[in-house]
């Protein structure tokens, strides 16, 4: 015969299998660090988490419902080359800063879409790229050419 009630164990086991991988992928952890955006006439101070892995890259800022405006994700791609990004399970607003070896931002794209799947290129190689919250780049007036300051774009890496 079978029970008309369901163990709490049972559903619990349904509810992890079940899950989104939001919930799945918690287990990523990023190291943070600061970087500074240096503009033509302000230095801009930002706390990133670092995306150096191929998970941590893989991930990025999927799921997130909200960031600090002093906050973002440093993609570090370990060497230059062209790089592709998407908005895929990304529920927030997002600018793309497109930043060279020398950490000059050679390109930017503003008020990334939400959820879009749409490819978004760095438009040549690339060492890194910045994502801070839509908006950013404009309120901040930061702009190609200007430069970020961070230990991965140290010469001698």
């Amino acid at each position: 015969m079978v029970s008309k009630y369901v163990s709490p164990v049972v559903v619990f086991v349904l509810f992890l299998s079940l899950a989104p991988s939001s919930t799945r992928s918690a287990e990523i952890t990023f190291d943070a660090s600061e970087l500074t955006v240096v503009t033509l006439t302000a230095r801009h101070t930002f706390r990133v988490e670092l995306a150096q892995t191929a998970d941590q890259r893989r991930q990025g800022l999927m799921f997130r419902k909200a960031m600090d405006a002093d906050a973002g994700m440093l993609f570090d791609y370990g060497r230059s080359h062209p790089v592709t990004m998407w908005m895929k399970n990304t529920l927030i607003t997002l600018d793309m800063l497109f930043i060279g070896a020398d950490g000059t931002i050679e390109h930017i794209v503003e008020n990334a879409s939400p959820g879009s799947l749409k490819t978004i290129s760095s438009n040549g190689p690339v060492l890194g790229v910045l994502e801070l919250n839509g908006g950013t780049a404009t309120r901040l007036d930061i702009r190609p050419g200007d430069r970020i300051e961070h230990a991965i774009f140290s010469t001698g890496r």
